[in-house]
């Protein structure tokens, strides 16, 4: 046994190799992405990983492999389990024989994604059990332990942390890495894999017959765990126990739920010994939901009746605060903190050089009065440049475009996806847009990589995870295979030739596409590519605000005039925008 400090996703990561696995798979999306990245580039255990174009081809691929009896894991984040969703609830049917772990992430307050939604409730609809660590050392042993539960049910185990615990740090006790490997075999059994009605019918009732044993043993395994302090008592799960237990009284009684579903005979036995209890979860009232339906008489507060919220996380001073309203005495005092006043907002922005800018630079120039849909990845961000008026979800700014273009809408709309958002689910769209004779025009960012979750690779990247070179995929033949016959392709710094491109486009009908390539930055910095700075002329800046209006961060205003600081990458975009020709390359007259 040996004691380390590490990220909550990189002891996820590592219990998997304690666990004996065999397969992993899964799509990129904070707060998950940095699970795979550590098994990707461990040398400690030798096994198949990859990043997959999405979700559903993830959580398909880690579930065959489970069918054959190897232990896997996919991951993702909890948006990316919508996408995996159909596969999910069959799979609860059909079983595994080797461990499957399902790792959906859960971002509360929404950090980086577009939704708060609840993995749990997921975990209830499908039927499966589900695993709620409360710290990294819970994190560490639930996620070893998940593909023995997995395999001890025959069932897929979904494991639900949150974004604290995935970027918390920590002292984990670490065990060895099993040195088990497994060769896959895959056993016929039409009865269990093909799920046609008849077997169905048979496979759902045996699925429900595991939920009673399946409780039972979550509680005896410790996972769901109680003591009896007193006539009052809290009832918390996740990440929000670790905050209870600073604050709870020593005669308050408390129940902490690890693990779902919850056996509601134990529940109940511990609720109806109270004369009041306070449920404490973060998102959804999972929790709440079975303490009022087995509480009978006993008080129940939680989100219900207002003491909890219902959105955002957790953290110390809110939970005292919660306790508080339903009549508890918090052992400490967390003073509610408050922003220092008028201190200027920053807003996320793109970074200096970003190709992105420049090409959302020239939408605006072409398409002044257009429709903007957009998508999930860097290029977001385009909406503080007036390039962004819809986010959904992935793959949805095509789909949304093509709704629009089809609406009677008479303004021209055009759309930007990236290139990995665009291999996830957007050529789905682009073919339904063609094929239903759509009058809109595609942009996709570009930038060779998976930018905006950890510089993951992609399809279009050349390498997969673990650095094998394979051939690039050609963007440009999956648009023309999909029908469009308008596919232009520029270079994001090349601002002249992407407003000729994006002008030609607006003259034609039908889906047009154009490609607008130049690799992320950030990449190109990793890489040792370097270009010479701009500066610029004090003498000739006349002090417009043109470049400043480009929103390069680069470029900040002095003194009435322009300066180029040192996060220049040299792209060279704001000597094309200057109207007087202030800015030039460093060295040059």
């Amino acid at each position: 046994m040996v004691t380390q400090y590490m990220l909550g996703n990189e002891v996820i990561a590592r219990a998997c190799l304690e666990a004996n696995i065999d397969f992993a798979g899964g799509y990129p999306g904070t707060p998950s992405s940095e699970v795979i990245d550590w098994l990707r580039h461990q040398k400690e255990r030798d096994f198949y990983v990859e990043w997959s174009v999405n979700e559903k081809v993830a959580f398909e691929n880690a579930l065959a492999a489970a069918w054959t009896g190897v232990r896997s894991l996919v991951t993702m984040k909890h948006v990316g389990l919508n996408v995996a969703a159909d596969p999910l609830m069959t799979s609860a049917y059909t079983g595994v024989s080797g461990g499957f772990v399902i790792l959906s992430a859960d971002d509360p307050y929404a950090h980086s994604s577009q939704n708060e939604q609840d993995s749990r409730l997921y975990a209830h609809f499908a039927r499966l059990p589900c695993l709620d660590p409360a710290t990294l050392q819970e994190a560490h042993g639930m996620m070893r332990d998940a593909f023995e539960i997995s395999e001890k049910f025959s069932l897929p185990v979904i494991f639900r942390p949150t974004t604290r615990i995935c970027h918390s740090k920590s002292d984990v006790e670490l065990g060895d890495v099993g040195t088990e490997h497994r060769e896959g075999h895959f056993e016929r059994n039409p009865q269990q894999y093909v799920v046609v009605p008849a077997h169905t019918r048979v496979l759902h009732k045996k699925l429900n017959e595991k939920q009673k044993p399946l409780s039972e043993y979550l509680v005896e395994a410790g996972y769901n765990t109680c003591e009896l302090r007193g006539k009052t008592a809290i009832i918390t799960s996740g990440i929000a126990a670790s905050y209870v237990s600073e604050l709870i009284p020593d005669d308050v009684s408390l129940a902490k739920i690890g693990g779902y579903p919850i056996d509601e005979e134990w529940l109940g036995e511990f609720v109806r010994q109270h004369e009041m209890v306070l449920v404490v979860e973060e998102l959804a009232p999972v929790v709440e939901e079975v303490v009022r339906q087995v509480a009978g008489n006993v008080v129940v507060h939680g989100k219900k009746d207002g003491c909890m919220p219902y959105e955002g996380e957790l953290d110390p001073a809110s939970v005292a605060l919660a306790m508080k309203k339903a009549g508890f005495v918090p052992t400490r005092e967390y003073p509610q903190v408050t922003p220092v006043p008028n201190i200027p907002p920053r807003s996320p922005i793109l970074c200096a050089g970003c190709g992105h800018r420049a090409t959302f630079y020239a939408m605006k120039r072409v398409f002044k009065d257009a429709i903007f849909p957009s998508d999930i990845g860097c290029y977001t961000l385009g909406i503080q440049l007036g390039g962004v008026d819809t986010t959904i979800c992935m793959g949805a700014s095509v789909t949304v475009a093509s709704g629009i273009a089809h609406s009677g809408e008479k303004r021209d709309v055009i759309c930007t996806i990236g290139d990995s958002t665009f291999l996830h689910t957007g050529i789905n769209g682009l073919l339904n847009a063609v094929y239903n004779g759509a009058n809109m025009t595609v942009v996709i960012l570009d930038n060779r990589i998976t930018a905006m979750t950890g510089h993951q690779p992609n399809p279009n990247t050349g390498e997969t995870a673990t650095g094998v070179k394979t051939p690039p995929v050609s963007l440009e033949s999956l648009c023309r295979s999909c029908g469009v016959d308008f596919v232009e392709v520029v270079h994001s710094y090349d601002l002249t030739g992407t407003l000729n491109a994006l002008k030609a486009a607006k003259e034609e009908k039908g889906v047009r596409v154009i490609i607008s390539k130049q690799a992320c930055v950030i990449s190109e910095r990793r890489a040792k590519i370097k270009r010479k700075h701009f500066e610029v002329d004090a003498e000739r800046c006349t002090g417009c605000g043109l470049c400043l209006k480009y929103g390069c961060p680069a470029i900040e205003f002095r003194d009435e005039k322009a300066v180029v600081t040192e996060l220049c990458s040299g792209c060279g975009v704001c000597a094309e925008i200057c109207p007087v020709g202030a800015i030039r390359m460093e060295g040059r007259q």
